[in-house]
C-alpha cells in the first residue's frame, strides 16, 4: 500500500521487508488522514507467508473501511474479522487534531513511541495476546501530544536497544528510517515499522 493518496499533512516513512526466504510479508498497515484525524494502524500475522499475511490484511481492510469510528468500536470490528485466520496482533493508533489528543490500543507485541518537542517520551505498555475472534477486553489509553512530536510504531521483527536517542539523534524522519534500516541485523521475522512527524500548526 502507498500513503501518498491517504497522508496530506502528517509526515510519514514506512518500510516493509518480509522474513527471509519468503516472498511475502506477513504484516500489513494501513494509514488514513481527514482534517480531522491521522490513524495508523499496524497487524502483524502470526507466523509468516501467506496464511500471515491473509490475517494481517483482513485487519487493515478493516480499518480502510470503518477508519470514521473510535478505535474502540475499530479494534472489536479487527477481532471479529480476524476469527477464521491465523490471527494477528494488533496496534490502533488514532490522533484527533482538534484536541491535540491520542488515543492507542494493542494487542500483542507491537511497540509505539512518541517524542514531544520537550524531550517526554510516551511509550505504552503492549498487551499480551493476539486478535483471534474470541472475546477479549481491549484497554485504550489516551495522552496529549505537542504539535511537532515526533512517533515510531513497529513490529517485533524490528529490534531496538536505544530509543530516546534515536529521536534526538536526527533531524528528520528520512534520516531516522534510513538508520533503522542500517540497524537491520536479521531478517528472521516479518518486519515493518512507521515514523511519522505531526504537523507544528
Amino acid at each position: 500500500m502507498t500513503l501518498e493518496s491517504n497522508v496530506q499533512r502528517v509526515k510519514t516513512e514506512v518500510y516493509q521487508a518480509p522474513k527471509k526466504g519468503n516472498v511475502c510479508c506477513g504484516d500489513s498497515y494501513y494509514v488514513k488522514e481527514t482534517k480531522d484525524y491521522f490513524l495508523c494502524v499496524i497487524a502483524d500475522g502470526l507466523g509468516s507467508g501467506e496464511q500471515a499475511m491473509a490475517a494481517s490484511t483482513a485487519v487493515t481492510q478493516v480499518a480502510e473501511s470503518y477508519h470514521h469510528l473510535d478505535i474502540e468500536q475499530l479494534m472489536s470490528m479487527c477481532n471479529d474479522v480476524s476469527r477464521g485466520t491465523r490471527g494477528a496482533a494488533v496496534a490502533l493508533l488514532k490522533f484527533d487534531k482538534h484536541k491535540q489528543q491520542f488515543a492507542y490500543t494493542n494487542v500483542g507485541n507491537i511497540r509505539f513511541y512518541l517524542y514531544s518537542p520537550n524531550g517526554e517520551l510516551t511509550y505504552p505498555l503492549p498487551v499480551k495476546g493476539f486478535l483471534s475472534g474470541k472475546m477479549q477486553k481491549f484497554r485504550t489509553q489516551t495522552f496529549s501530544y505537542q504539535p511537532g512530536s515526533k512517533f515510531l510504531i513497529h513490529t517485533d521483527g524490528l529490534e531496538l536497544k536505544e530509543i530516546k536517542s534515536l529521536f534526538t539523534r536526527y533531524i528528520n524522519i528520512i534520516q531516522m528510517s534510513e538508520h533503522l534500516k542500517k540497524e537491520i541485523c536479521s531478517y528472521n521475522d516479518d518486519i515493518t515499522y512507521i515514523v511519522g512527524e505531526l504537523p507544528i500548526v
